[in-house]
């Protein structure tokens, strides 16, 4: 592996990855100028280099353009797209963002494609390992390391093995291709519909359970306070055409979180809210659909009845 110290915040890697292994990431940013950078220091660090690195900065005003300016001009194969600043941040944003920067790739023969948030840190062998799953399943079509948020406990993992957080899905490109892009939905979850939506199309998703990945922030800080984070993410629940059986049985399971019993009430409440507003979803119902059957499948399984 070539590395070399510069005099620039970063080191210069111009390892070249195979074309079995070859792989392209896409990042939407905004102002994250205390995490970008170990971001950034974690993809340079890696055995096995992207071929292309597209950064979409979504009018950050802060020092997170100069920082990724700093490691663009030592390392070429990462390109920094600026947009205007946004009036009103949101959850389709981070989609829009996202499907510009895959617009914009200039490499054509890559095999996989990742989309990454700016405030992880990962381990060298990070992408080489996930790379490795795909080789050994041709059916895995999308995977991705489990996202910890530092101060939480590494040895509690989510039970749901077959989402994958939107802030490192890595896709096998045949796969990206056939679901049609990423849906920007305005409440949140286009990474849940993009996983359902995979596995509709026949293609195996997976959590790697042995790829943990620091998460430097709390998330869907844009949201407000805690109690507003948990209403929104009920809301997004009904947006994604939850069933309403599964969405109770999974607030249900929440009873633990902080703050105890509230936290899963609030989280139904918002779900209700949603529901008897009947909240216009964008979601096709198709995929609804497949989604539904799925979550009735893992009640039935959960509660020992016959599948």
């Amino acid at each position: 592996m070539s590395v070399e110290t510069t005099n620039s915040q970063f080191p210069i890697n111009n390892q070249q990855s195979d074309e079995k292994s070859a792989y392209v990431l896409v990042t939407p940013v905004r102002n994250e100028e205390a995490y970008i950078g170990k971001t950034i220091q974690s993809v340079l660090n890696q055995s096995i280099l992207p071929k292309e690195w597209v950064i979409v900065s979504d009018g950050s005003t802060d020092r997170t353009d100069s920082i990724i300016e700093s490691a663009v001009q030592e390392n070429p194969w990462i390109r920094l797209i600026k947009l205007p600043e946004r009036e009103h941040p949101s959850f389709a944003a981070v989609v829009e963002n996202t499907t510009h920067g895959i617009d914009k790739l200039s490499v054509e023969n890559y095999e996989f494609i990742g989309l990454l948030d700016s405030d992880l840190e990962f381990q060298t062998d990070y992408f080489e390992r996930l790379i490795n799953e795909f080789t050994e399943d041709p059916k895995l079509g999308l995977a991705g390391g489990v996202a910890i948020d530092i101060g939480s406990p590494k040895d509690v993992l989510p039970r749901n093995k077959k989402d994958v957080p939107g802030a490192l899905q890595f896709f096998r490109r045949t796969c990206f291709e056939m679901i049609g892009g990423l849906l920007p939905i305005p409440e949140g979850g286009w990474d849940c519909i993009t996983c359902s939506t995979a596995r509709m199309k026949g293609w195996e998703t997976r959590l790697i359970s042995h790829l943990i990945v620091d998460h430097l922030k709390p998330r869907n800080t844009t949201q407000g306070g805690m109690f507003r984070r948990i209403w929104q993410m009920g809301i997004r629940d009904y947006a994604l055409g939850y069933h309403p059986l599964f969405e109770f049985a999974k607030c249900l399971g929440k009873y633990r979180s902080s703050p105890p019993l509230i936290a899963a009430l609030v989280w139904w409440l918002g779900y209700c809210q949603a529901s008897f507003q009947r909240r216009t979803r964008i979601v096709p119902a198709e995929i609804i659909s497949f989604t539904r059957q799925e979550q009735l499948l893992r009640l039935r399984r959960a509660f020992n009845f016959s599948a």
